[in-house]
């Protein structure tokens, strides 16, 4: 078996591989040689980068970058709690169950109550946006379900 490249080594032992490079559609990738698709770390960086100073949309730079929203949201809060370190990847999946809190879960009811239109994939946003509480949509649409609340 041949040896692998140094650097994808280094990568892939740091939690910094990126297992999907393929994703990776941002022409500063495609153009330029010190980007490296192959570095997570280098392309979530460069994707908050872009929303931040650039003024772009978290939907339209994921997209770009090959993320979810969800992950973009995930790689903003480690990067403001552990700066470039927490954009390399942990261990996998959540490290525990995720609560809300009271506070959350009130905010969630209250939201719901003004605007029961929006989805909980809508509401999980906002959620996100507004409290930095970052949870998926289906934890909203466990907790409205009581209220009647659908699926969205």
């Amino acid at each position: 078996m041949a040896e692998r490249h140094p650097k994808r080594r280094f990568l892939e032992e740091a939690g910094a591989l990126h297992g999907h490079p393929d994703r990776v559609r941002a022409g500063l990738f495609r153009r330029h040689r010190f980007f490296d698709a192959l570095d997570k770390v280098q392309v979530k960086y460069e994707m908050l980068r872009a929303c931040a100073f650039d003024g772009r949309s978290v939907v339209s730079v994921s997209r770009e970058f090959g993320f979810s929203r969800e992950t973009y949201y995930a790689t903003l809060a480690a990067f403001g709690e552990f700066g470039v370190v927490g954009l390399a990847d942990g261990k996998p999946g959540r490290p525990g169950p995720l609560k809300l809190t009271d506070d959350a879960v009130r905010w969630t009811l209250e939201l719901h109550r003004h605007r029961p239109e929006l989805s909980g994939r809508e509401i999980a946003e906002q959620l996100a946006e507004e409290l930095g509480i970052e949870v998926h949509r289906r934890t909203i649409e466990r907790l409205l379900a009581p209220a009647g609340k659908k699926n969205a």
